[in-house]
């Protein structure tokens, strides 16, 4: 008699549903029986530029030493980090993508019966990593698809632990600005950390979207999570950081898994941290794509979402899943 695991498993963990990732361009090509080659695929935001010739130098240097265990505290990395964000080296936690810094931060932060406020509209990991530890997510409504920030202040209690805010949004691509973020960073309490996910900063160089590196000194419930996998162009190694307090840091640290950065991720990520010419032409290359767009969805007489992000929202004034179906067949 076999027992019923699901039901075995965490209450939270039960009532989620797997990711369901983009359609990788070689199971669409077997669908279709097509050339891959022809394929353009748009679901992961990914960087169309590939990636830096220098990461990939790094890599084939790295791969003679593939028998051995990589150096589990990312120490060349880190250090390269801190001097580029101008933090110490003890305030940053390296992540497997910056969705396990989110992750871990909910292992080390949340638990049944305390809750977490995001944004409705926000990045879909927000609502998995809090449920599956038990935790309540109260999701406050968007405001002109964005973050309401002085909702979400409201939504906190004395039971909330964290605050998930991405600046730009995923999937929106809006945007706040500096002296929004930082009334709500002066209202939200003390013991509330929060997570400022940063995942398309590169892009908005420029721009009146701030910096959140510029408030982690005053604010220390203050966590800035980003990510080498859009303008860097390294979403497959999945490489991911954090950087806040050396007391979160360390927090961090200790739920986090040994070797969660593979060597070749972390050679790549050196690498690509110094090109500074593939990021610019990287910055480039997607200010051109959001033009191009805008002009195309103007001449169509179609209104959009002003992004931030390498991604775009569009109102086809349709429904959108059979326009999504038809683009699919169409590789």
């Amino acid at each position: 008699m076999s027992g019923d695991f699901l039901a075995l498993a965490q209450p939270g963990v039960q009532q989620l549903s797997p990711y369901v990732p983009g359609k990788p361009v070689d199971e669409l090509a077997r669908e279709l029986d097509i050339d891959p080659a022809t394929i353009v695929k748009l679901a992961s935001n990914e960087n169309p530029l590939g990636a830096s010739p220098k990461a990939l130098a790094a890599i084939r240097d790295e791969l003679a030493e593939l028998t051995r265990y990589p150096d589990g505290n990312g120490f060349a990395l880190k250090s390269l980090l801190a001097e580029r964000c101008g933090v110490e080296i003890d305030q940053v936690t390296l992540g497997n993508g910056s969705n396990d810094i989110l992750e871990l931060v909910a292992r080390a932060y949340l638990a049944p019966g305390l809750n977490v406020v995001f944004s409705e509209h926000a990045f879909a990991v927000y609502p998995i990593v809090t449920q599956a530890v038990g935790a309540q997510a109260r999701v406050v409504p968007a405001k002109s698809w964005g973050h309401d920030l002085p909702a979400m202040l409201k939504a906190i209690d004395d039971r909330t632990c964290v605050v998930f805010i991405a600046n730009p949004n995923n999937p929106t691509g809006t945007w706040f600005g500096a002296e929004e973020l930082d009334e709500f960073l002066q209202d939200v309490p003390a013991h509330v950390l929060v997570v400022l996910d940063e995942a398309y900063i590169e892009y908005a160089e420029g721009s009146d979207l701030p910096d959140g590196l510029d408030f982690l000194a005053a604010y220390p419930n203050l966590l800035v999570s980003r990510t080498f996998s859009k303008a860097y162009g390294l979403a497959a190694l999945r490489v991911g950081y954090g950087l806040s307090t050396p007391v979160v840091a360390d927090v961090l640290n200790r739920v986090r898994q040994p070797f969660n950065v593979n060597s070749l991720a972390l050679a790549a990520a050196c690498a690509a941290l110094e090109d500074v010419d593939y990021l610019a032409e990287s910055r480039r290359l997607n200010e051109a794509g959001m033009q191009q767009l805008e002009a195309g969805f103007r001449d169509l007489g179609l209104s959009w979402i002003p992004s931030k992000g390498n991604f775009i929202a569009v109102d086809l004034g349709r429904e959108a899943a059979p326009i999504f179906q038809g683009l699919l067949r169409e590789g």
